[in-house]
């Protein structure tokens, strides 16, 4: 059963947002997507600066199954991505929610997203 982490959001394509209190947004992968991945050796990340959409790609993240896109959950602009993520993508395996893949600012599209409930009711239809 995979870890569905209280106080963010979900979308259903298995990304997590935290909202910070400036106004920005962290975003990362869920447990059920770290898992469904495996083991994660290469993370390729959209630079700072750049406008995405919401459902847009944001990374690509290389495991020992495929290649894989990681896409937004919201729409904004990139401010920051995690760097420790170059040399270390296994970060996203053993600590998912602890370890971020990019900080959004100018965000739209929360209420979108689903609450940690939602979340986990979504998962049971997929197992």
């Amino acid at each position: 059963m995979s870890v569905v982490k209280e106080g963010l959001l979900y979308s259903k394509s298995h990304e997590w947002v935290e909202t910070l209190p400036d106004g920005t947004v962290k975003i990362g992968i869920s447990d059920y997507a770290q898992d469904s991945l495996g083991d994660i050796v290469f993370v390729d990340m959209h630079p700072a600066g750049e406008d995405v959409e919401a459902e847009g790609a944001l990374a690509d993240v290389e495991s020992v199954k495929a290649v894989s896109e990681i896409y937004s959950p919201v729409a904004g602009t990139i401010k920051e991505t995690n760097e420790e993520l170059i040399d270390a993508p296994e970060k996203l395996n053993e600590d998912c929610y602890g370890n971020w893949i990019c900080v959004m600012e100018n965000v739209g599209g929360l209420d979108d997203l689903l609450s940690p409930e939602a979340y986990s009711e979504y998962l049971t239809t997929l197992e």
